[in-house]
């Protein structure tokens, strides 16, 4: 359409980049100004719930547990719900205290914990003893640490997509890290394209996934964080229920109406195994979705393939 430019800016964003690309007519100056505001959106989120700052509002949480509630706002809430709705769909496999567990599991230095330090510090994941009421949130025993990996992430890119929506945007795309959350549709009038990444070759693409309106793409995979030892390979989605790696698949993408749904439902899919997975899938409203097991094999929702095209 003529007068309306392609924007791109690129940041650091939770230890990867982010990306966001919008379409605007409006010149440089504000399409400046609009860039600006969804990275400081998305940063300011990062700041707010990453467990990796001392100064962030749940390392501030994880300091209180033991000490009774804490008065949380409306968000945190919100994604604190959230996690918790997961944890009771899988189970307990997800579960928003597992962050304790990364200290005993170093995936930089390849090292795979006895069954003593995983039971030491099984002691400690719980979500029962979270207890989520009237604007406050109690973590009951001292040592019990939250973590909103498998929300948070998706749930920044949909805030940076309402962002952007509020300040005039009608076409954008935002990439956080291999999650995806698009809005409208893309300026020339054709779906978007996402590709879908082989997770044992990932400079090779087994195909994409075509969006005509917005939607959320979300990706679990065994890839990100992992390493192999005597022909194991070790990753860093943790089943809560025994300490270690899920097994069963290699990656779960998932097609929701928002990245905050993809997500979660991918997160859980990957925890669920194969079979499990797929039937959450199919019985969740509005949502297609690929799994790939370990051994290679593909399954998918019955409508995966009418908004895919994938290489044999």
């Amino acid at each position: 359409m003529e007068g309306r430019t392609l924007y791109t800016t690129r940041f650091p964003l939770m230890g990867g980049e982010a990306l966001v690309r919008f379409v605007d007519d409006r010149g440089r100056e504000v399409a400046d100004a609009v860039a600006r505001a969804a990275e400081a959106e998305a940063l300011r989120i990062e700041a707010k719930f990453s467990r990796y700052r001392p100064q962030s509002l749940l390392s501030e949480l994880n300091r209180q547990a033991g000490r009774g509630p804490v008065v949380i706002d409306d968000e945190t809430e919100t994604l604190l719900r959230a996690a918790l709705d997961l944890w009771a769909l899988t189970g307990g496999r997800f579960d928003p205290t597992v962050g304790v567990l990364r200290r005993v599991w170093n995936f930089k230095t390849q090292r795979v914990p006895s069954a003593a330090e995983l039971a030491e510090a099984l002691v400690f994941v719980g979500a029962g003893a979270v207890s989520l009421r009237c604007g406050t949130v109690e973590l009951k025993q001292v040592g019990m640490e939250l973590d909103l990996g498998g929300v948070g992430k998706e749930y920044a890119a949909d805030r940076v997509a309402q962002v952007l929506q509020e300040r005039g945007v009608s076409c954008a795309l935002i990439n956080f890290l291999g999650d995806v959350r698009t809005l409208g549709r893309r300026g020339d009038g054709r779906p978007w394209s996402v590709g879908v990444q082989d997770p044992r070759d990932r400079s090779r693409c087994l195909g994409a996934i075509r969006i005509g309106e917005g939607a959320g793409i979300a990706t679990s995979g065994d890839y990100e964080r992992s390493f192999e030892l005597d022909g194991v390979r070790y990753h860093h989605i943790l089943d809560a229920t025994t300490g270690r790696p899920a097994q069963g698949l290699a990656s779960v993408t998932v097609v929701a109406p928002t990245a905050f749904e993809a997500g979660r439902l991918a997160t859980a899919a990957f925890l669920l195994g194969p079979s499990a997975g797929l039937a959450l899938l199919e019985r969740s409203s509005a949502v297609e979705g690929l799994l790939i097991t370990e051994s290679g094999d593909r399954r998918t929702t019955a409508g995966f393939s009418r908004i895919s095209v994938m290489v044999p």
